[in-house]
């Protein structure tokens, strides 16, 4: 099967490089010329633009930055994929998103499959990130060999709109642990500590966490550099509180980081790193979290 990859940003960038090293046949469309060019010198062909792509592969996969987004991207895909086909979205959309694209897609007899991922851009990049699925089994059997091809960790959640609820709760933790990894360095930092050994005692503790291990590596080393926005924290921390009112559930934590990540972006603006979350803290203290020997970016 040949398989088109739209959206090579940071994380789509890498997904679809890893199709390439896997072997499979990938034309690629990127609205900046020079990441689609990047791939071209991987293996893959380049179309010149949406609609050019669909007309060339029997599926299509999306990675764009929101519903909005991932919306005009389908309206042109539709012009000319045919039936049958179907659309894999390793965006993160909300349900309700989710529900309503892939009824647009069946009214042109597209099936769609949610396959939004996590664990990082630096897993991405090493096909080690996780995807989680949402949609029809026998399209989640049919699909498996490209979706183990970008990830090392497939879980099929159930039917459309599964996906989008863990991804939102996976990416709800990641942002609360952010914050609370800020304030627990920022108390070993005050209280004469030193951070490096502080960072490493904390990572073999009871109160360590993935965000700590990883994106606490690049608060130390004061890059911030995790390639993912303030905005974005926001579009899926909105997400989770929607959730959170739909199902009954208080979401005080998140509700709380949601208004920090608020404070985040009015001081660094919307696209700055979501890392940065922790700059905060720093900046109302007059206190930098750096410690020698940690990485500018993840590998």
């Amino acid at each position: 099967m040949r398989y088109g990859y739209i959206g090579l940003g940071n994380l789509g960038g890498h997904l679809a490089a890893s199709l390439i090293r896997r072997g499979f046949e990938i034309v690629v469309y990127d609205r900046n010329p020079a990441l689609s060019e990047r791939h071209r010198e991987m293996g893959a062909q380049v179309a010149t633009s949406v609609a050019d792509l669909a007309g060339q592969v029997d599926h299509v996969i999306t990675c764009l930055p929101s519903p909005t987004v991932s919306e005009a991207v389908l309206a042109e895909v539709l012009t000319s994929l045919r039936p049958g086909a179907t659309w894999i979205e390793n965006s993160t959309l909300g349900r309700d998103d989710i529900l309503r694209l892939g009824g647009l897609a069946a009214g042109a007899g597209v099936d769609l499959l949610e396959a939004p991922v996590t664990g990082g851009v630096h897993l991405a990049a090493r096909g080690e990130i996780t995807v989680l699925v949402g949609g029809d089994k026998a399209l989640f059997d049919r699909h498996r060999p490209v979706l183990e091809a970008i990830g090392n960790r497939i879980f099929h959640m159930g039917p459309l709109g599964s996906a989008a609820v863990i991804k939102v709760i996976t990416n709800m933790l990641a942002f609360i642990h952010l914050v609370a990894d800020g304030e627990a360095l920022m108390l070993a930092k005050r209280g004469g500590l030193d951070l490096k050994t502080a960072w490493e005692a904390i990572a073999a503790s009871s109160g360590t966490s993935f965000v700590h291990e990883t994106e606490g590596q690049l608060v130390l080393n004061g890059s911030y550099d995790i390639a993912f926005t303030m905005d974005l924290a926001l579009k899926d921390l909105g997400f989770a509180m929607g959730f959170g009112r739909e199902f009954g559930v208080p979401l005080d934590l998140a509700g709380v980081t949601a208004q920090t990540f608020l404070k985040g972006k009015a001081a660094y603006g919307g696209a700055a790193q979501s890392t940065q979350i922790v700059k905060l803290l720093e900046d109302l203290l007059g206190t930098d979290l750096r410690a020698e020997g940690f990485p500018a970016r993840l590998e």
